[in-house]
Parts: C-alpha cells; structure tokens; sequence
C-alpha cells in the first residue's frame, strides 16, 4: 500500500518523521504568506552564523557608502549655471533612498551584535583578565649571570645593530633629499 502512495522530488530517502509537513496547495498562496520555520530553528542560529552575517552587512554598509561618494560626486555644486531641475530631484532621491538603506543596515548590525553578546556572554573575559599585569606589582624575575663570551656576544650584536641603524638613518636622510629636490624640479618646470 506504500509503495502506491507518489514520492515527492528529493524527499524518497527521508524518513516520514523527516519530512516536511506538506499543506494542502493554494492552501500558504491563497494566504498570501509563505511557509514559516519552527521556532526552534530560528533559536539554534549559532553565533558564527550570526558573525558572518555581520560580515557581509559590514560590506554592505561600505558598498552603499561608497555609491553615496560616488553619487556627491558625480553631483556638480550650483555655479550659476542651470541645470536640470529632474536631475537634481533624481540624484537626491538616490541619496535619500540610500541613506535610508544604510540606517537600515547598521540597526541591523548593532542588533546582530547585541544578539552575539548575548549568545557568547559566559565565554566572553573581562577586560581586566585579558590583559596581563592590570592591578598586579610585576614580580621580580632572577636572571641568572651570562657567561662573559655571552656578554661579548650581546654586545657586538648591539653595536651591529647601532651601526646598521645609524646606516638606515643616513639613507632615509639622503631619500628624503632627493625627493625634495625631484620635487622642486618638478614645481619649477611646470
């Protein structure tokens, strides 16, 4: 008797538990609404998930700022020249249009982020545990006396390194001449 019962596409190998509960057709589009996930799932939404969803919000707060530079731009400022008073109106709804989408997306993001805190708040540390040293004295640490070849050693390296530094200090010193000058010639033949 089951096997004269139609599978639905992609469903075969679901177990009748698994499957989605089907309404009868027309029955969600007379509604006009679309099917809605059980609330458990919309609870189970991990916190990396919610990250990457910031992340790609983030991205689309620098694409829609960047089209409002690219729009102030393309904008001519009045100079007493007339222009087309529909493209004036065009231009600032665009701008308006966008500046709405981007309020839009960073309420989205603070309320991705409070709901991150939220979700992470027993893993989170406080700032005085993250960094070292806060409230403490530093103990005294013993440092046992080097060898004299050590010694010799860490000075000759230390005079290496003075002497590789006062090179460096030269060089940048002779580059930052020579731009200056490519710089005035540059000037003076325009």
């Amino acid at each position: 008797m089951a096997a004269s019962l139609p599978q639905k596409p992609g469903m075969a190998g679901m177990p009748p538990q698994q499957q989605p509960h089907l309404a009868p057709p027309g029955a969600a589009s007379a509604a006009g609404q679309q099917p809605v996930p059980p609330q458990g799932a919309l609870r189970e939404i991990s916190p990396v998930f919610l990250c990457r969803i910031g992340q790609e919000t983030v991205q689309d707060i620098v694409t829609r700022t960047m089209e409002i530079f690219q729009i102030t731009r393309a904008t001519q400022l009045p100079n007493g020249v007339t222009q087309s008073q529909a493209m004036y109106q065009d231009r600032f709804g665009k701008l308006q249009e966008h500046l709405r989408q981007l309020a839009l997306l960073f309420r989205k993001l603070r309320l991705l982020y409070e709901r991150c805190v939220e979700m992470t708040s027993d893993l989170q540390e406080g700032p005085a545990e993250i960094l070292p040293y806060v409230g403490e004295e530093l103990l005294s640490v013993k440092v046992e006396p080097c060898s004299p070849a050590v010694n010799q050693e860490r000075k000759e390296v230390l005079e290496k390194v003075r002497q590789k530094n006062q090179e460096m200090k030269v060089l940048m010193d002779q580059m930052r001449n020579l731009l200056w000058d490519v710089n005035a010639m540059l000037t003076l033949r325009k």
